[in-house]
């Protein structure tokens, strides 16, 4: 096991959070017993950047249950939680992450989820396959292919693609309807608003509300605060 995590004298902390969402998953635990049972990614490396918390654990600890060998960074440093990273790490996965990173140390820890020769990729805002193809491109022939979740990661690897420079291929799972009509606008749009009023503890009714940006996070954002007056 090779992980970089801040303590894992956390770790029960984390099983307890990722304990807790996995009763409200039904989808994704009904897969992790049927991935006991047939183990479809039996001895496939699989390299995961994602947000780091509770409900991306668990995914990692399904496809982990399928057989497959993860290694596992957090896209964003001020997302990740010690503590899920932790419980990983003690249930014998390679975690590479920690809260508040420097900008050095989250580079490092993209090259090392990479270097463990992934198969199959799993993106979140384009970081590991660009880490791929500018410093580690001796792995390249060793990867089937992976996804995009983000219209940041897509929009980047579409100009990879126009450049004639992306040597894998990629699924923009942000592009499938059920992403960016659902999960965009209505799940950004409900945990932005959640994430300012655990903060602040301001009443938004009465508030001028100003959004950058008018995608579909853009949209469901500006739809909740309508709805929050």
């Amino acid at each position: 096991m090779n992980s970089s995590i801040r303590n894992i004298a956390l770790a029960e902390e984390g099983r307890r959070k990722i304990e807790w969402v996995k009763k409200y998953m039904p989808i994704l635990s009904g897969l992790e017993e049927e991935f006991k049972k047939t183990r479809p990614f039996e001895g496939v490396k699989i390299s995961l950047s994602v947000h780091l918390e509770a409900k991306t654990a668990y995914l990692s600890k399904v496809f982990a249950a399928g057989g497959a060998k993860m290694a596992v960074t957090g896209s964003n440093p001020l997302s990740t939680q010690d503590d899920v990273a932790a419980s990983l790490v003690a249930d014998g996965m390679d975690i590479f992450a920690w809260y508040d990173s420097t900008p050095e140390e989250y580079d490092k820890h993209i090259e090392m989820t990479l270097a463990h020769g992934p198969n199959i990729i799993i993106d979140d805002g384009g970081d590991l396959v660009s880490a791929l193809h500018s410093k580690l491109t001796h792995l390249i022939p060793d990867v089937w292919g992976g996804c995009e979740e983000t219209t940041t990661g897509i929009i980047r690897l579409k100009a990879m693609e126009r450049d004639g420079v992306l040597k894998i291929p990629m699924m923009a799972v942000n592009d499938a309807m059920c992403k960016h009509l659902f999960d965009n606008r209505y799940g950004t749009g409900q945990s932005v608003w959640d994430g300012i009023n655990r903060t602040t503890n301001l009443i938004i009714a009465g508030k001028t509300v100003v959004i950058a940006g008018y995608g579909w996070c853009g949209k469901g954002v500006a739809m909740r605060a309508k709805g929050l007056g």
